[in-house]
């Protein structure tokens, strides 16, 4: 492959991209993405998006095409939980706002995805003519992305192109939020006049705010006899594992984290204590966290998920709440102080706490557990016996419903090894985010728990993750409808069923892999066996469970919103 003119990488010049000139804005897109580290890039080709799509398939990053526009979308966005950032590419309006959904999933829970949708030719416009895919006027779709997205810019100027496309690349990667390109065919291959220097700014803290606010805090939290730590989702988003480690174990303050945040750290570490879920989590846990004397909230989103449909009895005067948009200490609001900054000088401050022990954790029981093998397979058997097979070469990935809630019983090995919508809570994430997590990690094997109501809605992204002979093990549970609703709006609602597939002989159809249909525990220990011996295509287990079946932090959860809804 020819060099081009962006062929030098920033790594190459010290950190800095280098200047460039005479360079397309296709090419000058391309180019920043990979500097930006992507890799791989979803979607869906269009007539508008054509000529980009060429560029991008002569370029290194590897196109994966999928079978529908908001599976792309969901691909990238578990793509970027595991690299760091992800793209997807579609066309005009059919493409993009078949996007909307995934794209204000990744932009709710933090997941820096770049959208890049073709559109019209500038000089196509003139005179305002009706072209396909148009909605109302040529700026529908940016008008409707600038909503969901942290930036967002039409790249129909030559002479500010490039500095947008820096722009937009630089808000995704400073707020890990997603940022909209829309690129007019015509201006692809478009050349701006003169050089142009990429722009290169790093936020930094405010240097007497960031002293205040570790210098309060680590008064609090020395004064402390039982300090906690909830660790959340921005400690996945900004690559905190690593120093929020640092800072517990030179510390010795406990960690639990919330179902977004779960895995942030290994959960067989001697410091964790366990999902906090406020009402809706084991009691054990809730006390544990609700009887601290200083509550260290670090990257934690206060959604009505993970404080258990605000169930959570969090004293404000005690707690110290740092995200990348607020640092708050008790009553007191410190302005300027990036969350890693924070987070370093608390490791600095050198702090220790009286010994505590967290409370012990029921998931060990997977260690003493017997398969009954004639039993019918029931949500909590099943995940008890996943828990004896998962280890650190697995992700695990769960969509909506009792595939998530089940799922926090799980025992992670690693960190950042599972993920969920655990916030924006869409259906149909897992299957599609499966595709994205084995082309980010393919040292990663996912395993999926989806129900067949979410299964129905994008399983079939199944047939793209056959065609590049990724192994994802899909566990489907089947108990004939949306088992959650059932609970929150208890009686015979038809609208709460859904039509049976014969999900166990979908591996027929799409050409690979190999289907399982399960109805005992016996069933299920040999399926699962089979499937992690078999690492060369993908496997689905297709489980039959009652419809009134669910696991303890389901029914938890029915008791408290049945109210509500």
């Amino acid at each position: 492959m020819s060099q081009s003119p962006l062929s030098k990488t920033a790594s190459s010049t010290g950190g800095k991209p280098p200047t460039v000139w005479g360079v397309s804005i296709g090419d000058y897109l391309i180019r920043r993405l990979q500097d930006h580290g992507i890799r791989d890039i979803f979607g869906i080709p269009g007539d508008y998006v054509l000529n980009f799509y060429t560029r991008l398939e002569q370029s290194p990053i590897r196109v994966i095409g999928c079978t529908r526009e908001d599976c792309a979308g969901f691909a990238a966005d578990a793509y970027a939980r595991l690299s760091g950032i992800g793209a997807v590419c579609v066309t005009y309006c059919v493409g993009g706002l078949s996007l909307c959904n995934s794209i204000a999933g990744a932009y709710a829970e933090k997941s820096p995805v770049v959208v890049i949708s073709g559109s019209p030719g500038v000089r196509e416009r003139y005179n305002n003519p009706l072209l396909h895919h148009r909605v109302k006027d040529f700026r529908t779709q940016s008008e409707v992305f600038r909503r969901l997205c942290t930036a967002e810019a039409e790249l129909n100027d030559p002479q500010t192109a490039l500095k947008e496309i820096d722009r937009v690349l630089g808000a995704v990667v400073r707020h890990r939020r997603p940022g909209y390109l829309e690129l007019p065919r015509d201006m692809v291959s478009a050349v701006p006049d003169g050089p142009h220097t990429p722009a290169h700014r790093q936020p930094v803290s405010d240097p007497e705010a960031l002293a205040e606010a570790v210098a309060e805090a680590s008064r609090r939290i020395a004064a402390a006899k039982r300090p906690i730590i909830i660790a959340g989702v921005e400690i996945h988003r900004f690559g905190l594992q690593e120093l929020l480690l640092k800072f517990a174990e030179g510390s010795g303050i406990p960690i639990t984290a919330t179902m977004l945040g779960k895995s942030v750290i290994s959960e067989r570490h001697p410091l964790y204590a366990g999902i906090y879920e406020g009402a809706l989590g084991r009691e054990e846990v809730t006390q544990f966290v609700e009887q601290s004397d200083c509550t260290i909230l670090l990257g934690e989103f206060m959604t009505d998920i993970n404080m258990g449909i605000f169930s959570a009895n969090l004293v404000p005067a005690q707690c110290i709440y740092a995200t990348s948009e607020t640092l708050r200490i008790s009553h007191h609001h410190f302005q300027g102080v990036l969350l890693m900054d924070f987070l370093q000088g608390l490791v600095e401050a050198g702090l220790h706490a009286p010994p505590r022990q967290p409370p012990p954790r029921p998931e060990t029981d997977y260690e003493n557990f017997r398969i009954r093998p004639d039993d019918p397979i029931t949500i909590r058997r099943l995940i008890v016996r996943l828990n004896q097979a998962l280890d650190g070469s697995v992700v695990v990935i769960a969509d909506i419903g009792d595939a998530l809630f089940g799922s926090s019983e799980l025992v992670i090995h690693q960190q950042t090894e599972f993920f969920s919508p655990a916030y924006y809570t869409s259906m149909g994430f897992a299957v599609p985010a499966a595709l994205g997590a084995q082309v980010a990690r393919p040292n990663l094997r996912p395993i999926v728990l989806v129900g067949d109501g979410a299964f129905q809605m994008t399983g079939m992204e199944l047939s793209t993750i056959v065609r590049h002979g990724f192994n994802p093990i899909v566990i489907v549970l089947d108990n004939h409808g949306y088992g959650t609703e059932r609970l929150l709006h208890p009686g015979e609602h038809k609208f709460n069923e859904i039509h049976p597939w014969a999900y166990h002989k979908l591996p027929e159809v799409l050409g690979g892999g190999t289907g399982y249909e399960i109805r005992t525990e016996g069933d299920f220990d040999r399926a699962l066996k089979s499937a992690f011996a078999d690492s060369s295509a993908m496997s689905l287990l297709h489980v039959h469970l009652p419809p009134d079946d669910c696991s303890l932090t389901l029914e938890r959860l029915g008791k408290k919103l049945a109210a509500k809804v």
